[in-house]
This record gives structure tokens, sequence and C-alpha cells, in this order.
């Protein structure tokens, strides 16, 4: 049985996630380290993933560490810019995956207001069938219970579903259910997992 719709990781499957980086590009590796050691600001993000608001989870944290407010802050002022750029190749599958009749969906870790900022920048985030935002449904990847969600939302069975995701233990949760899933390491070997699962003929996927 080959898969019959395809799921997608958002960040670094089909956009750019790496605040560390634009973070060094702020204030240099040494005082990003110290700022990402010092501050739990992974946490809070987290926490907003789960459906906590963005404003008041950055501004408490702020009080919190008032040395490094303004590095806090840019966590909502900038968002945009620690999640960027998009993933071309990644984007241009999914449009053929579409185009090609096959449902697609998004099943991502991502703040409810963070992610209304990303589907103005990115308009392709809303060509999936159905999205399933971990801050609109308050449970994070890998909890059983969000792909339980898709598994209902979209009524197909579990080993119809191939998930794309960049990180172990979000595919591990997938696999332990039933799902067809892909470990992402960049476009080119998605792309040739679609074809080995019918999704694409291999002149589309190149």
């Amino acid at each position: 049985m080959t898969a019959a719709a395809v799921v997608f990781d958002i960040g670094n499957v089909l956009i750019s996630w790496n605040p560390e980086r634009w973070y060094d590009g702020q204030i240099g590796p040494e005082a990003r380290a110290a700022f990402f050691a010092e501050v739990p600001i992974e946490a809070m993000n987290l926490a907003v993933d789960r459906g906590a608001d963005l404003s008041a989870e950055v501004e408490a944290l702020a009080a919190r560490h008032p040395a490094w407010a303004r590095e806090i802050r840019w966590w909502r002022d900038r968002w945009l810019e620690l999640c960027a750029p998009a993933i071309p190749e990644s984007v241009r599958l999914l449009e053929r995956l579409r185009r090609r009749g096959v449902p697609v969906y998004a099943l991502t870790n991502f703040g409810v207001a963070t992610f209304q900022i990303a589907r103005g920048a990115y308009p392709f985030l809303d060509s999936f069938d159905r999205a399933f935002v971990s801050g609109q449904l308050r449970m994070l990847k890998p909890e059983p219970g969000i792909y339980a969600a898709v598994e209902e939302g979209t009524g197909h069975p579990p080993e119809r579903l191939l998930f794309a995701d960049d990180r172990p233990e979000n595919v591990a949760a997938a696999a332990a259910r039933g799902w067809r899933v892909h470990l992402f390491d960049g476009p080119g070997g998605f792309a040739a997992r679609l074809v080995a699962e019918g999704l694409l003929p291999a002149g589309e996927a190149a």
C-alpha cells in the first residue's frame, strides 16, 4: 500500500528556521550563546507553540530578564526575520503535489499569532487542504494526540499518510502510529521519496 496524502512539517522543511543564526548576525555568536544560556527563550517559544499569547509571553520574559529585554522583544517584533527564507525546492514539490490532486496537509509546531504572520508572508501556507497548527490545537509534536488529530481530521488511515519532518523525534512518533515517514534533510531526498511512493513522476520531482 502506498501513501495517499502528504503531511508537511513547515519549519526547516518549507521555511528555514534557525533563530541562533539570526541572533548571531545581530549580536555576534558569543553574546547569542550567553543569551540562549541565560534566558529560557526556547521554552517560551514552546509555550507560544502550545497556544500561549506571544506578546504576553515576551513581555513576561523581558520583565524577568531586563538585561536582555531588547533581544527578547526581537523574538516578537522581528519574528518574520527569524522565520526566513522559504525553501523554494520544497515549495515547488508542494505545488506539484497539489496540481496532481494529491491531498496535502501541514502538521506544525507554530504559535497562533506567528502562524498568521507567516501566512501573510508566505502565500503557499494557504494552499494546504488543512493545516494542523499546534497553537490552535494546544498540543505539540511529538505528543501522540496531535497525530491523532491529523488522522481524525483528514480521514486517512495512518498507513496512507506520508509525513516529512526534520526532527527525528517527530518522525519517530508518527512512525509509531503506523504513518509512512521521511526524515527531511533536504528537498532532493524528499523528492526521491515522493517518486518512490508514486506521488510524483520523476520529471516533476526534479
